[in-house]
């Protein structure tokens, strides 16, 4: 009992000795320090890691319609801005050992927590900054540093550095040792690298090590799947399948092994030498109990396989259940809606359910999800591609209904006016409500007040139905004081209550014999599908004309505005396929020779060698064989529109002698240059002014027949001649033929008027708002090389700094939508010291023959020294404004007569434009547009 007394009486005296010298560097004080911390701070920190891990994991949503991702990390599809208590407690931990435990060995072990606490916070730069010092500062402890470079490659992924992240992975690879404990770790960050690269040859063998470095269970059965997955994209059926099959018949999870069996029965088509159709293995899942879960994942497949094969109803059917028993997966919905847009868009053409479907897809899919932006601007943009494929649809029947007989003809009108007849039925016929698919589509966006109000005034829908019920019991009385008193016969009453009861509006007064609306609509329908049908083969090169450039304008929407590489391949190659003589022929093997120049060098090569043996002088030849030839072009470019710019001010100063002159000069020396059809138009105009009706008459024509795709002047030249011909008379008894005073208005078109300039200042814009979307054009190279932000170099022997979070306060908004009856479309020129008379004169050409008839008018604004704005409108909607931009922007390097680099777009509404008053109010609201548009 002494024995014991004393050495408890010992113990505590070593301990009370330890602490009065813990300051001390010695070795008890090393060892109590390396004690405690690695087997209380290190260990309790990790603890909460891993399960700050397996929450992470727990909660993401694995998308297997794409390669699984090697790390469930929700932080990187969700950003967290407020620190998370867990992570915070490990972060004191990690600095607990900094200042306190500086005389362990575990120091560099502290560092590597505070990174990984701020990797799963979402803030990747700082967790570089950790992993980065502990790679640099402890070299002497390589399985720390070989576990650093592994999390900091997953950061540097994370933040879209992937050179960087490849640098530090072929680093670690370098130095590395496989039997390390942390070897698998770095093969997996690999494998990521490898997937966001796209590198699946790679990916596949990065696979296989890191499967043979030893996982834990979850992430060997999670690596055994992706490596499936690249192993089918890198065609090897048998190896892939051999994986799914492995999953299957492991204890994975059963999300997992289900998709696993799905992806088999994708894969086979015959099995113990019976052929099963895979369709039928589908339905089977359907009756097993336990895969009812995922009956909106089968059914899903069951459309993937109708749509092969072309079974659009069935493809349709299977769609709708999927999104019908899709009650948890959002991902899995919004790949339905997906599919049934692009159904209703590409085979149905009813672009209407396709917009409702897109809308729904953009709903459900989350916006880290793959292409999220390329939908997002497929369905901003639908308009734009539905136009075209209209034109396409209804030249291609008009050119097939030309070559029939008469009677087989008449035959087929009947039919499409028939479908006329029963589409405009049914635009009005009730929905069946035990139709289960006759509202599966999704509802049509609510149109709200800028807040999100649902405030009537702010709806259309509800405004029009207003104003329809409004008709409908009133008739069309005045906005007046006393409207109800307004003098009404009892007959308007009854007239109104007929119409009523025939859909026609209440202000027309019936006639017993007038026909009902739907009838006055078919018959005009058959009456323009008659006139249109081209029968000469003038009529016919009309036609092709209209489809070939709508294809094009297809072909370049999917090429600039989508990025969809292949699609516009498709487009291009279609082109050429049905217009293999076509004058933009060189145009299409150009962008063919680049868009296949990434993925396909035989076929680029293939293209480049047609374009140098048969169109070697042509622009498109010459910038490949000479790489400055297109900066040449440029400034030659620049240099044709400075002298238009002369000619134009010799034709604003009356001076049409010399614009005559100088126009026969410009034409001769530059022949077939972009703006010779404007050159002709002004030399013609000049001309009018000094020559009888029918020499000018003939002038016109000569501009039509030498420049007949040029689309600015081309069809304001066939406006004018369709003026001058009903007027024939009366231009004949005229000294000239043009007799007007000012050179800016045309005598015989109904221009649209043009204000003078706005006092008001502004501010200069930024780079383009609105992407356009190029015409047939010599290929353009920019001249300016790409500005690189400076790295300032990292001190190794310090620790990183930790980047503050500064919350500034929320500014109260400047612009508002409230305005939504006057919109804008607004020319951004960064040049305050240009003349833009001859830019704006081919608006105002553009405006006359697209817009005849509208109001529409484009009116200056100066924004102090540096800019000027070119607004053009009114437009009453959005839609309108952006139509008007859709039309003219892939005319503007012909209208504007400034470089392309010095002016951009945006849509605005009157009230925020006249805020514009300065440069800082001009920088705001680019942002804002961009934000908000």
């Amino acid at each position: 009992m002494r024995k014991s007394s004393l050495l408890f009486v010992l113990s505590v005296f070593t301990v009370l000795l330890a602490a009065c010298s813990l300051e001390k560097k010695n070795a008890v004080n090393r060892s109590l320090q390396n004690l405690t911390a690695h087997y209380n701070i290190l260990f309790n920190a990790n603890e909460v890691l891993k399960a700050k891990q397996e929450a992470h994991a727990a909660a993401y949503a694995d998308d297997y319609t794409d390669i699984l991702s090697v790390y469930q990390d929700t932080i990187a599809h969700a950003g967290i801005t407020a620190t998370d208590p867990d992570l915070a407690t490990v972060t004191s931990r990690a600095n607990t050992i900094i200042n306190f435990k500086e005389q362990s060995h575990y120091i560099g072990n502290a560092y590597l927590l505070l990174g990984k606490a701020s990797f799963f916070n979402g803030d990747f730069f700082n967790a570089t900054e950790y992993f980065g010092y502990v790679v640099r500062s402890y070299r002497q402890q390589p399985e720390l540093v070989q576990e650093a470079r592994a999390w900091q490659a997953r950061a540097l992924i994370y933040l879209q550095q992937l050179p960087q992240a490849k640098m530090v992975l072929d680093t670690a690879l370098q130095d590395f040792d496989p039997k390390k404990r942390n070897a698998a770790e770095v093969y997996s960050a690999r494998l990521q690298y490898e997937l966001k690269a796209e590198h699946y040859a790679e990916a596949e063998a990065m696979a296989q090590k890191a499967l043979q470095a030893g996982l834990d269970k979850n992430q060997r059965q999670r690596t055994t799947f992706i490596l499936a997955q690249v192993q089918e994209l890198n065609r090897k059926p048998e190896d892939a399948y051999a994986n799914y099959s492995r999953i299957v018949k492991s204890n994975a999870s059963f999300m997992m092994a289900f998709n696993a069996e799905l992806n088999r029965i994708r894969m086979e088509d015959t099995q113990n030498g019976h052929h099963i159709s895979r369709a039928d293995r589908l339905r089977g899942l359907l009756r097993n109990e336990n895969d009812l879960e995922f009956a909106d994942q089968i059914y899903y497949q069951l459309g993937e396989l109708a749509l092969t094969g072309n079974q659009l109803p069935e493809a349709i059917r299977n769609y709708h259940l999927s999104t019908r028993y899709s009650q948890h997966n959002a991902v899995q919905k919004g790949l339905a809606y997906l599919r049934l847009a692009d159904i209703y868009f590409k085979n149905e053409g009813d672009y209407v359910t396709a917009k409702s479907y897109y809308d729904s897809t953009l709903l459900n899919l989350p916006p880290a999800y793959k292409g999220y932006n390329s939908i997002r601007i497929k369905a901003d943009n639908l308009q734009l591609l539905a136009d075209r494929l209209q034109i396409i649809s209804r030249e291609d029947t008009l050119q097939q209904l030309a070559s029939l007989d008469n009677a087989n003809r008449q035959a087929h009108i009947n039919l499409l006016v028939n479908k006329y007849r029963q589409q405009q039925q049914a635009a009005v016929r009730p929905v069946d409500a035990s139709d289960p698919f006759a509202n599966t589509a999704a509802p049509a966006p609510v149109t709200s007040g800028p807040n999100g109000s649902s405030f009537y005034f702010y709806n259309a829908s509800a405004i029009s139905q207003g104003y329809t019920a409004f008709k409908r019991e009133w008739g069309n009385r005045q906005l007046e004081d006393n409207w109800r008193r307004s003098s009404r016969a009892n007959g308007d009453i009854t007239v109104n209550t007929q119409n009523s009861t025939r859909n026609i509006d209440p202000a027309v007064v019936p006639d017993q014999l007038s026909r009902s609306e739907e009838d006055v609509n078919t018959a005009n329908y058959r009456q323009q599908l008659q006139a249109d049908i081209p029968f000469t083969p003038a009529q016919v090169e009309q036609s092709n004309t209209r489809i070939y450039n709508a294809y094009l304008d297809i072909a370049n929407f999917y090429r600039d505005v989508l990025k969809d590489q292949q699609e516009a391949i498709n487009i291009y190659e279609l082109l050429l396929k049905r217009f293999p003589a076509n004058a933009n022929t060189p145009l299409i093997y150009y962008n063919l020779y680049r868009l296949y120049a990434g993925t396909n060098s035989a076929r680029s090569d293939n293209y480049k060698n047609l374009l140098l043996k048969d169109y070697a002088q042509t622009p498109y030849a010459r910038v490949i064989l000479d790489p400055e030839y297109a900066t040449r072009m440029n400034d030659r470019d620049a240099e044709l529109k400075a002298l238009y710019n002369e000619l134009y001010n010799s034709y604003t100063n009356r001076d049409y002698t010399q614009v005559i002159v100088r126009a026969n000069q410009l034409l001769q020396q530059y022949p077939n240059n972009t703006l010779a059809a404007q050159m002709a138009y002004l030399r013609a105009i000049a001309l009018g002014h000094q020559e009888k009706y029918l020499p000018f008459r003939n002038d016109l024509q000569q501009i039509a027949s030498q420049y007949p795709n040029d689309q600015l002047i081309t069809p304001l030249v066939s406006q004018h001649m369709a003026y001058v011909d009903a007027h024939a008379r009366e231009m004949s008894a005229r000294r000239f033929a043009l007799m007007d005073n000012d050179p800016n208005e045309i005598p015989f078109v109904q221009a649209p008027a043009v204000q003078q300039p706005a006092q008001t200042a502004a501010a200069p814009g930024k780079q383009p708002l609105v992407t356009a979307t190029q015409p047939a054009a010599p290929p353009q190279v920019q001249a300016q090389k790409p500005r690189v932000a400076a790295i300032r170099p990292v001190n190794t022997n310090s620790p990183p700094a930790v980047a503050k979070t500064v919350t500034p306060g929320q500014a109260a908004p400047m612009f508002f939508e409230r305005d939504s009856t006057n919109y804008y479309f607004v020319v951004n020129v960064g040049t305050g010291n240009s003349n833009l008379s001859s830019s704006r004169f081919g608006i105002g050409q553009f405006n006359r023959t697209t817009y005849q008839g509208n109001a529409i008018r484009h009116q200056l604004k100066p924004v102090g020294n540096d800019n000027q704005l070119i607004f053009i409108g009114r437009f009453y909607t959005l839609a309108e404004a952006k139509e008007y931009g859709r039309r003219i922007l892939p005319l503007m390097p012909q209208i504007m007569k400034v470089p392309a680099d010095k002016y951009s777009f945006f849509i605005i509404t009157q009230e925020n434009l006249d805020k514009l008053a300065d440069r800082k109010m001009l920088d705001n609201y680019t942002d804002y547009y961009q934000k908000t548009f």
